[in-house]
């Protein structure tokens, strides 16, 4: 595919995380940066050499321009943000250890993406010329109108014959199960490649993966195979990909992940896996997404696509922030080498 142009679309937001491994209750300061779910996917696809572009709305004023500055840093079009409303959503985050998990709060309520017009995107502009569209669940849980924007994107990237990926990303604090299988089950039909976790499809969808406790770090390969199967049957994905992470306490987890397509992946194919000593976890999923998105536009094999992609993300939980800021011979150097840290001198 000779075009790899992709856009994402969602929220970005202020970042606050207590420094180091505090906690909120003692932290005098926050360290601040930016991120979201389809702005790390467009910050990490930019870092690949990629031509990406985020669309969302932000405010005129000087926060709202700080959040795209930090994309234009990257490299990331910014062409298509509408400019308006009041707010930039916040969350905070407070960073756990061994067996104290991390901690999100958000203060994103009236946010000017949440409250934009599905109208003020032009779609078929935004689409002209562009090979890929990618969203995540986290966005149609902003509300009604951002529900509506996400499936006027869907129809018009249908339309004009874009690859659409998803990555089905369950927010608990942002909406119920219920609400979101009766939005998300319905937006599928647009979706070729599908992107989830351990426990997005039975969040997002209504499918659980069998004989899996999440919590006690079992996950049963078997169960998880015949889960990509049911996807993409009921869906008719072309792709599906599932992350796994094995998780024996905040700051280590295991990490991998499986791919069934009409490729290469005739039987699900699971990667090889990491062991993690986790800095910063949060992205590792978006980080995941983009590595695939990539793969799946460079690579001759779906299997090396997932393998960049398990790899990318691993690279990632390293590395504090929502930006995976690697690049394609970083991780191509670990895939070669097995990843063993040494000091490169």
């Amino acid at each position: 595919m000779e075009n790899k142009k992709i856009v994402t679309f969602g929220e970005i937001m202020l970042r606050l995380s207590t420094p180091g491994f505090k906690r909120f209750v003692q932290s005098s300061n926050f360290d601040v940066e930016y991120g979201g779910g389809e702005a790390n996917v467009a910050v990490s696809l930019a870092n690949y050499g990629l031509d990406s572009y985020f669309v969302s709305k932000l405010p005129k004023h000087e926060i709202g321009q700080s959040a795209v500055n930090s994309l234009r840093r990257y490299g990331v079009g910014t062409d298509f943000i509408v400019r308006g409303g009041d707010r930039v959503g916040i969350y905070f985050l407070e960073s756990g250890a061994s067996q104290r998990a991390s901690k999100v709060v958000y203060d994103r309520a009236n946010s000017a993406i949440s409250l934009a017009e599905p109208g003020e995107f032009n779609w078929e502009q935004i689409f002209d010329g562009k090979a890929w569209f990618h969203w995540t669940g986290i966005t149609p849980a902003l509300g009604d109108k951002a529900q509506t924007a996400v499936k006027e994107a869907c129809i018009a990237a249908k339309k004009l014959g874009l690859k659409i990926s998803c990555d089905l990303n369950f927010r608990k604090k942002m909406w119920t199960e219920a609400e979101a299988q009766a939005v998300m089950n319905p937006l599928m039909e647009y979706v070729d490649v599908c992107i989830a976790n351990e426990e997005d499809a039975e969040k997002s969808l209504g499918l659980k993966p069998r004989q899996t406790d999440i919590e006690n770090a079992e996950l049963n390969e078997e169960g998880y195979f015949i889960l990509a199967k049911e996807l993409k049957e009921k869906y008719k994905f072309e792709t599906v990909a599932i992350t796994l992470r094995e998780s024996f306490s905040a700051s280590r987890n295991g990490w991998s992940a499986l791919l069934l397509d009409e490729k290469d992946c005739n039987e699900p194919y699971r990667s090889k896996r990491y062991d993690i000593q986790i800095v910063d976890r949060v992205g590792g999923g978006d980080s995941f997404a983009s590595g695939l998105v990539y793969g799946l536009l460079t690579k001759d094999s779906t299997k090396d696509a997932l393998e960049f992609a398990v790899t990318a993300s691993c690279l990632k939980q390293t590395i504090p922030g929502d930006f995976n800021l690697v690049s394609t011979e970083e991780v191509e150097k670990i895939i070669s080498s097995g990843g063993s840290g040494r000091v490169d001198r």
